[in-house]
Formats: structure tokens, C-alpha cells, sequence
């Protein structure tokens, strides 16, 4: 999450798989000699897929991530392997979205699922996170690697998790976008790219789900994450109505330091003024590590973060194919 100039440093810190991890929704058919095969199979996340996902990207060969380095480089290309096993076109000609706004090399990876809905397909759901970090930090222990595991490398396992799942699905009738943003901590460069170039390009675009720190469960409280921008649009609201339980709540802290501006779903809202928001489950109380050496893996909470997928998938899926726009801005 990208850290506010004018607030002190404290201010800006922002179960194991088993085969039921395979949904097979329609499991068989049968064929007219009466045979019978398997029509789809469905992947679910899993705690192995997720703590494999997040384990690399978090490791110490990438150096902490930091944009134009050859270490983000690899977390690309990884990334982008994922995406073409998966089946997930790329958007433009190559899943890399060249940044115009950096001065080195850099890349947004900006993957497509069309629609299923010959005229909801035109409409567009962006489903992103930053894969991108500071790289180094003050040494502890002789460790100056800022690994980025809780920010951000939570929120792009979530959205390759999803790309995964969705993929594998392929029954939603609108159009998702996966996108994994560079140079958030540099200033939200990359979205902010995004955000303009598609907006040039007359882009339909009907919400941003984006997703940031949701490595660590939040404590004492009666949801599961909370969304910024919360009163804004009514996407908390309906979430919470396509989930059927309290999946999504509002944190004031949130609201007082100004997070909806600090993410990736903002250069969005700002060029398109439609629902653009993010989900997150650090709430300044239950992460000590905020670009510190010690946001690594073993901090984190990965069977919580298997949880938070999972249960914002449904509400992701019934935006994907509801007939009308159900989420607005208010």
C-alpha cells in the first residue's frame, strides 16, 4: 500500500488441501451409448496452492520486488506462466503492460476471461492487486530483504487464486480483467497507467475489486474484511447480500487516513467514477511488519488467506452474471 507523506510512519502502516479442494459441479454425463466422463473440473484455492504461490514471490532470490529490478522481472514471468497454463489471454498483444509513467522497464500483467453473455461481455470487472515492493529495508539481524509478503504478495496470490478458479469455471457472462500492478509503492504508477490508457480506449468498465494485506486475520471484529471507500457504493452492501453472511464491514480507521486514495482501485475511480475499491485485513493492530525485513511468509496467517479467497469468490461470481448492474456508487 502506497504510504501517505504527510502521516507519521506509524500511521501509514497499513486448512490443508484435500481432493474436496476439486469441485466437480456437474461431475458426469452421459453420452448416447451411455458412457459416462467427467464435463468440468473446477479449481478451488487451496492452503498448498497458496502457500506455494506466496512462498515464491515472497522468497529472498526475489529481493523484495522492487519495480524495474530483474528479480520482479521473475515474479512476472512466473505470473504470466500461471496465467497461460490457465488458459487466460492476455488483454494486449503479451500479457505485460508497459508502463509509460517509469523511467526503467516496467509491467502491469493484465490477463482476460471473456464473457460468457454475448452482450455482458462488453462489461468489464478488473480484479487486481500490486505484485510489485520497496526491496530493501533497514537491516534486522543482518537482513535488509523486504520480502513484501503481507503487502502485497497476499493480494496477488488472491488474484491468481480467483484467475485460477474462474478460468477453470468459465460461467461468468460478464468479462474479467486480472490485473498485477508495478509501481504501487512508487506512487500507484502502474494503475494509474492502466486506468488512463484504458479509459482513452473507451474501456466498459463496471467495477474494481482490488486486494491488499489480507495475510493476517483481523482480531475482535464481526466480519471478514473490511473494503475501503465502505460508504461510497453500495458493493460492500451487496457483498455482503451475494455472500449471505457479514463477509465485508466498515473500519473507521480506514476511512480517517484517507486508504481509498492510497490503493490501486483509485486512479479507477478517479478516471471512471465507478465502484472502485479495495479489500484488506490489516487494520494497524494485527501487523507489526509494514515494509519491514520481517514481512515474510512465516508471519502470515496463509489458511486465513485461503479463507478470505474463498469467500469473497461467490460475491465476485454473482457480480460477474447478474443481469443489470446491481453496484453502484452512491
Amino acid at each position: 500500500m502506497i504510504k501517505p507523506g504527510c502521516i507519521a510512519l506509524f500511521l501509514i502502516l497499513f486448512g490443508c488441501r484435500s481432493s474436496t479442494d476439486v469441485l466437480r459441479p456437474e461431475k458426469v454425463f452421459k453420452d448416447a451409448k451411455g458412457s459416462t466422463e467427467d464435463v468440468k473440473t473446477v479449481v478451488m484455492p487451496s492452503f498448498e496452492s497458496v502457500n506455494e504461490t506466496i512462498s515464491f514471490l515472497a522468497s529472498d532470490d526475489l529481493k523484495g520486488r522492487k519495480t524495474g529490478s530483474p528479480e520482479i522481472n521473475e515474479a512476472a514471468v512466473f505470473i504470466e506462466s500461471i496465467f497461460e497454463t490457465a488458459q487466460i489471454r492476455p488483454y494486449f498483444k503479451t500479457y505485460r503492460d508497459t508502463l509509460s509513467n517509469f523511467e526503467k522497464p516496467a509491467y502491469n500483467l493484465v490477463g482476460l476471461l471473456e464473457g460468457t453473455d454475448p452482450k455482458l461481455k462488453n462489461e468489464f470487472i478488473i480484479i487486481g492487486a500490486h505484485y510489485d515492493h520497496i526491496g530493501s529495508a533497514k537491516a534486522t539481524n543482518g537482513d535488509t530483504i523486504a520480502n513484501g509478503a503481507n503487502d502485497n504478495a497476499s493480494g496477488t496470490t488472491a488474484v491468481i487464486e480467483m484467475a485460477k478458479y474462474f478460468a477453470s469455471k468459465k460461467q461468468h457472462k460478464r468479462s474479467l480483467l486480472f490485473v498485477l500492478f508495478s509501481a504501487e509503492e512508487l506512487g500507484l504508477l502502474g494503475s494509474k497507467h492502466l486506468a488512463k490508457k484504458l479509459k482513452e480506449k473507451a474501456f466498459n468498465l463496471y467495477a474494481v475489486v482490488n486486494f491488499e494485506m489480507i495475510g493476517v486475520p483481523l482480531q475482535d471484529k464481526d466480519y471478514l474484511a473490511y473494503m475501503t471507500g465502505y460508504s461510497g457504493t453500495n458493493m460492500a452492501t451487496k457483498f455482503n447480500e451475494y455472500t449471505l453472511k457479514k463477509t465485508i464491514g466498515f473500519l473507521p480507521t480506514a476511512k480517517k487516513f484517507g486508504l481509498f486514495q492510497r490503493s490501486d482501485n483509485y486512479p479507477f475511480f478517479q478516471e471512471f467514477k465507478v465502484p472502485s475499491q479495495t479489500i484488506c485485513t490489516f487494520d494497524f493492530t494485527n501487523f507489526n511488519y509494514y515494509h519491514h525485513v520481517d514481512d515474510e511468509v512465516a508471519e502470515l496467517d496463509i489458511a486465513h488467506m485461503v479463507f478470505v479467497i474463498k469467500e469473497i469468490i461467490p460475491a465476485i461470481e454473482k457480480m460477474a452474471n447478474t443481469p443489470e448492474k446491481e453496484i453502484v456508487v452512491n
